[in-house]
């Protein structure tokens, strides 16, 4: 390679190099916002299911508790709107298509698919899926109050019996450095063991209306938290892969920066060295 090539090579990949780092920056900043909503919310989540489980007794039912067969089923993926981040978005793709082909028995009309997320919902609709809402922009920027709507349709519909069953697929997020693709149902809600040895007995405290109506409202909630959850836990993924995703590209960068300098200078030197052989040739010549 020509001495002006690998130079021009190495500015290339130094411009190169400052975008990787740069949002290798920003997707470490979106990270620790993302982490730092979740840790907010593990509190709320973690008095709940306390609570709902110390209210629950064996014998009690809830309407969306129901276990019935699945005639009507509701996908919610989760994706990003970006790319530049690794395989996050070919695993939920690939789970959603999975999915979409183990329900091939029932009809298209009998299959609803939510996206969230640029990615799934390009992907689904290009396999020739219909999808029966998109939430754009969602992903880069959760809002309770959407999800909660979304939510609160599909309890509605599960209520309803136009719906049998609710299934999510997102990343969770456990660390920085690790994301596990979930399949998860939503609905019908799996509702906490009762505990055995309560930390306090709900006979010592007057509930009102009644323990029934205030599980009514309690239940909801948890769903709404489920699905709340799923979009957090989607969301500091997708951050945490495409941080790591722009720390190795840099990181090669750099690498690639040093081999085609050593490079540079040992061409550069044998250049040198051909002149000056040259110059000496030209001088015993005369």
């Amino acid at each position: 390679m020509a001495l002006k090539e690998v130079k021009e090579r190495i500015w290339s990949i130094k411009n190169t190099r400052k975008i990787t780092s740069a949002m290798k920056m920003v997707s470490s900043a979106k990270l620790h916002k993302a982490q730092h909503t979740i840790e907010n919310m593990l509190p709320y989540s973690e008095s709940l299911h306390h609570v709902m489980s110390s209210l629950l007794s064996g014998e009690y039912t809830n309407s969306l508790s129901d276990q019935r067969e699945v005639k009507r089923v509701a996908i919610v993926a989760f994706s990003s709107d970006g790319s530049l981040c690794g395989a996050f978005n070919t695993n939920v793709i690939r789970a959603t298509l999975k999915t979409i082909e183990e329900y091939d028995r029932l009809s298209a009309e009998d299959i609803r698919l939510y996206t969230v997320g640029k990615k799934v919902f390009d992907a689904i609709r290009e396999s020739g899926y219909i999808i029966e809402r998109n939430f754009e922009g969602l992903a880069e920027k959760p809002d309770y109050t959407t999800i909660a709507e979304l939510a609160d349709s599909l309890i509605r519909e599960f209520e309803a019996k136009r719906l049998d069953r609710v299934e999510l697929i997102y990343h969770h997020f456990e660390s920085a450095g690790t994301q596990v693709l979930k399949r998860e149902t939503m609905l019908p809600i799996v509702l906490p063991k009762p505990q055995e040895e309560k930390t306090w007995s709900v006979p010592e405290y007057i509930v009102e209306p009644s323990r029934e109506d205030l599980l009514r409202v309690l239940i909801p909630k948890s769903v709404r938290l489920k699905l709340y959850t799923a979009l957090l836990d989607s969301n500091a993924s997708e951050h945490a892969v495409r941080m790591i995703s722009m720390q190795a590209a840099t990181e090669n960068a750099d690498n690639l920066i040093s081999t085609l300098t050593v490079e540079y200078n040992k061409s550069r030197q044998q250049a040198i060295t051909n002149e000056l052989f040259d110059i000496i040739g030209g001088a015993f010549g005369r």
